[in-house]
């Protein structure tokens, strides 16, 4: 703690990994000094060193403490003030005051003196404390204007005249001088709800210069401070809205209004025109900030519970009557609840609607969840995200359209691939072979393929692109400059992102970009506006239509698409319920399709009836809803959070010396070949360049990695991946993770994570850490020969990862160009083909490698995935290769589906093949 707060004359938001946590930290150092200072003499060896501390530590606090409304600026100039005044004692209860109250968070819901101790508030929330909170939330609002104190305080007063018992919220405000501080305010202050953009304020913040805002501002300083103030205003509004856009926006200007309403409508909530209608201001954030939380699904889900009703129809369980009335199973209710049975119901009116036709709260709570989430439509999906898979799929797919896919993507894409009867086209992700996982796919590969059926004479055939963002692991594709490229090449195809691991992300700047969503909004507004169409110019003068003969120059260069063909087509399936608030299986599919009302939606409404149960949970629907609310509300500060604590995690690990014995965390480093690193970035955050690598590498990088998912590589403890979950963080400490390699664990932190959990889990591995070093110890050395080797083999003898070898030629499609057969292929036959015993065979893995090596191509029959690492290393109709087989000999797994050891693969009958592949040839000529 005392190296971070260092004697410096500005404090960098950059080198500091939590700006709350240093915050809090700082509180909780003031107070305890402010406590020993006050206890001891003036002239007491310690109390000049205590109370130099306590002068760094108010220094330091000093400009965070501008951005919040409590304690508030003013009041903390008074604690400096008792400070310099040697009112120590009296300093020392203000500030652990305000410590409690911010601790507490009571601040939101209670005015109390800083000064009386017998109104000493509570660090515990009481019921009635929280009840307080839930009834009226509370909410800050910032002001961005020049103020002299006295009209501060004014204005202050105003607003807490305006007050009600009638109102739904309680706010409070924040106010800054100058369009920098207003965008660090708009980073730090979580309470943040609605922006009053005044009329008259300079660019430069004259207090302190925060070195965060560099990479805000790149390009804008030069331009800013020549502005009039009077277009100060509008950019501010553009800026907070790129920042945070679920913020409210208001402007009051001196101008002419009329005209900033009509250019900058979609920015500003409502744009006012100087003290005119400030009663109409108050109301409209009260308003703003009600339309977000409302929960329309929730709200009516609720009140129907209220309700007395007669149940005459299904569900026994309703109302709770079937367990109200039964002597054995009451303990069902006691465990749960009654309310989540007095809301269990197959009704669709009542006030409630239906998921198949929504017409009514669940039609509305769809469209708010498009508003928080960028799309243009969202549907729900009580199925969890493998059904939303399948409705996307078969809703863009028509049987033999030729779709492009990363083989290790969730299995609910192969097999809705299967059922859509697509030509698949399996691409192969840069393979990490010391840690047994896959990256993602390069864009060189994505634009060689593309190209590849375009000199075939097919590319109208692709017809979608189908990758995961981010994967499982936390690499994440730059989507905006993949779909620019492709689109450059196919200008008719559509993407499927799959973000299941990804639904947080719109809710932070950093993120954002590298969303479907918000790549899809940005390439769409960017292909109409004007600036671009001169770009696309340019660049079709320098790069004409013969440069588009040599691969090698297409390969090479940073594409555009043609603004007048390129159609912008993306979807985006969220398992809401695996980052955000939401239960187990509430999903979301997310569309920005601009040719959706012509050709896609009949189509996606039948994939959708086809899929979705016509008996949908209502709790989960309700989940949503909600889990939709706290995006908007606070998404940022949850996600923001769950950023830091990962980082925090890291950290721990890397600093102990025993830990860093045995385990390590995975970085971009290793994760991400440097080719794909154009910020040459190894990690993400350092106490020298803070968090200026992160921002960075998030912006230029082919590929990125989520700090949140965080990879321990455990294999100097001798112990692979699935024993070590399961004997030791699962059985004994009761530590919950899921994806394991052979030598990695990965654990995540997500909105819920806590400071508390954190700890609890570095603590956990020191216990495991220590227990392992002392077994170590004890062995003989027949044992330590033993456990070296182990350690060697998990360190350093890793199988390589097989890329797809090819569909066998039975499967394939035939290009009319070149009469050769394309790379994708008719899964969906060797799928249904395998039903039939007489087409198939059992051979076991020995006698698989002498018929390979004898000549013999061997055609699997099935999908065979091993878990860990979880894909499938063969596919229906996929030719078995060697190095498939050397890899799959190597794994030293127990759970291998698709494959069983006392028969081995099932593969096709070369009889089958010679068969079916004959009948192909008879229909073609046909």
């Amino acid at each position: 703690m005392d190296a971070m707060m260092t004697d410096v004359t500005e404090i960098s938001i950059d080198s500091c990994r939590s700006i709350w946590e240093m915050r809090s930290d700082s509180w909780i150092l003031l107070v305890d000094d402010l406590g020993r200072l006050s206890a001891i003499a003036h002239d007491h060896p310690d109390f000049a060193v205590t109370l130099k501390r306590v002068t760094r530590t108010i220094k330091a606090l000093s400009p965070i403490e501008t951005y919040w409304a409590f304690p508030g600026e003013r009041v903390f100039s008074e604690l400096k003030g008792m400070v310099e005044r040697r009112e120590l004692v009296r300093a020392h209860l203000v500030a652990r005051r305000i410590h409690r109250m911010l601790a507490g968070q009571t601040y939101r819901h209670e005015s109390v003196s800083l000064e009386n101790e017998a109104d000493l508030p509570s660090q515990i929330e009481t019921d009635e404390e929280r009840q307080a909170q839930l009834s009226r939330p509370y909410f800050e609002v910032l002001i961005v204007d020049e103020m002299s104190p006295s009209e501060q305080d004014a204005l202050r007063r105003r607003v807490q005249r305006k007050r009600s018992a009638d109102d739904d919220f309680v706010f409070d405000i924040v106010i800054v001088p100058s369009f920098e501080d207003a965008l660090i305010a708009t980073l730090v202050n979580f309470n943040l709800q609605a922006v009053v953009i005044r009329y008259g304020f300079p660019f430069r913040s004259q207090n302190h210069h925060l070195t965060a805002l560099r990479r805000l501002l790149d390009g804008l300083d030069a331009g800013i401070e020549a502005l009039p103030e009077s277009e100060r205003g509008p950019l501010l509004g553009r800026q907070i809205a790129q920042l945070r856009p679920e913020l409210d926006l208001y402007l009051v200007t001196d101008v002419n209004v009329e005209d900033i309403a009509a250019r900058m409508g979609e920015t500003f909530r409502r744009v006012f025109f100087r003290e005119e209608d400030h009663a109409e201001l108050y109301r409209s954030i009260m308003r703003g900030v009600a339309v977000r939380h409302r929960t329309p699904f929730f709200n009516a889900l609720r009140d129907y519970a209220k309700q007395p009703t007669g149940v005459f129809h299904a569900l026994p369980l309703a109302r709770g009557k079937s367990i109200q009335n039964s002597n054995w199973i009451g303990d069902l209710a006691q465990f749960y609840g009654m309310n989540l049975f007095m809301a269990e119901t197959s009704a669709t009116s009542g006030g409630l609607d239906s998921l198949l036709d929504p017409v009514g709260p669940l039609k509305l709570a769809q469209e708010y969840a498009g508003r928080a989430f960028g799309a243009k439509r969202t549907f729900f999906a009580t199925n969890g995200t493998s059904t939303a898979n399948k409705v996307v799929v078969q809703a863009l797919v028509r049987p033999g359209d030729v779709v492009l896919v990363d083989r290790n993507c969730h299995k609910s894409h192969h097999y809705g691939l299967v059922l859509a009867g697509a030509q698949v086209g399996y691409l192969d992700s840069y393979p990490l072979n010391d840690y047994s996982m896959y990256g993602a796919v390069p864009l060189r590969q994505l634009k060689q393929t593309l190209l590849a059926y375009k000199h075939a004479g097919m590319l109208d055939r692709v017809r979608l692109l189908l990758l995961t963002n981010c994967t499982f692991d936390g690499i994440v594709y730059d989507v905006e400059r993949v779909m620019m490229e492709c689109l450059a090449i196919a200008p008719h195809l559509v993407f499927l992102w799959d973000e299941a691991w990804f639904a947080f992300a719109y809710c932070h700047p950093i993120y954002r970009q590298r969303t479907a969503m918000g790549s899809a909004a940005k390439i769409s507004a960017m292909l109409q506006d004007p600036d671009y169409a001169e770009r696309y110019e340019a660049f079709r003068a320098e790069f004409d239509e013969d440069a588009w003969d040599d691969d090698e120059r297409v390969l090479n260069t940073r594409l555009l698409p043609d603004p007048a063909k390129a159609r912008v087509r993306v979807y985006a399936t969220h398992s809401t319920h695996k980052t955000l608030t939401a239960l187990r299986q509430g999903s979301m599919i997310h569309i920005w399709d601009q040719d959706f009302k012509d050709k896609t939606e009949e189509a996606f409404h039948e994939a959708y009836m086809t899929h979705t149960s016509t008996s949908p949970n209502y709790q989960i629907l309700a989940s949503l809803d909600v889990g939709r609310r706290q995006v908007e509300l606070e998404g940022y500060e949850l996600v923001q959070r769950q950023l830091e604590l990962a980082m925090s995690l890291r950290e721990q690990v890397f600093s102990h010396p025993l830990l860093k014995k045995y385990f390590r965390f995975l970085g971009v480093g290793d994760l991400v070949p440097p080719e794909y690193r154009e910020s040459k970035a190894e990690s993400y955050f350092d106490e020298k360049t803070g968090w200026s690598n992160f921002e960075t590498a998030w912006r230029t990088d082919e590929f990125a990695l989520d700090p949140t998912r965080a990879t321990l590589e455990i294999g100097a403890t001798g112990l692979d991946g699935d024993t070590f979950k399961n004997k030791h963080l699962m059985d004994k400490y009761n530590i919950q993770i899921n994806k394991t390699s052979r030598n990695t664990v990965l654990f995540m932190t997500n909105i819920g994570s806590t400071r508390s959990g954190v700890a609890h889990l570095i603590e956990v591995l020191v216990k495991i850490a220590r227990d392992i070093d002392e077994r170590v110890k004890d062995l003989s050395m027949v044992e330590r020969r033993i456990h070296d080797k182990r350690v060697r083999s998990l360190t350093l003898e890793q199988p390589p990862l097989p890329d797809f070898s090819a569909f066998h030629p039975a499967f394939c499609q035939t290009a009319p160009t070149s009469n050769m057969a394309t790379r994708d292929g008719d899964m969906r036959t060797a799928f249904f083909m395998s039903y039939d015993d007489t087409s198939c065979e059992y051979i076991g893995l020995t006698e698989a490698e002498r018929a390979i090596a004898g000549g013999r191509e061997l055609v699997s029959a099935l999908f065979v995935i091993p878990y860990p690492p979880g894909f499938p290393i063969l596919v229906p109709g996929q030719i078995i290769s060697a190095a498939i087989l050397e890899y799959l000999h190597a794994l030293d797994v127990r759970e291998i589906h698709g494959f069983r050891p006392e028969l081995g693969f099932r593969v096709f009958t070369e009889k089958a093949l010679e068969s079916y592949r004959g009948a192909q040839d008879r229909q073609a000529t046909t």
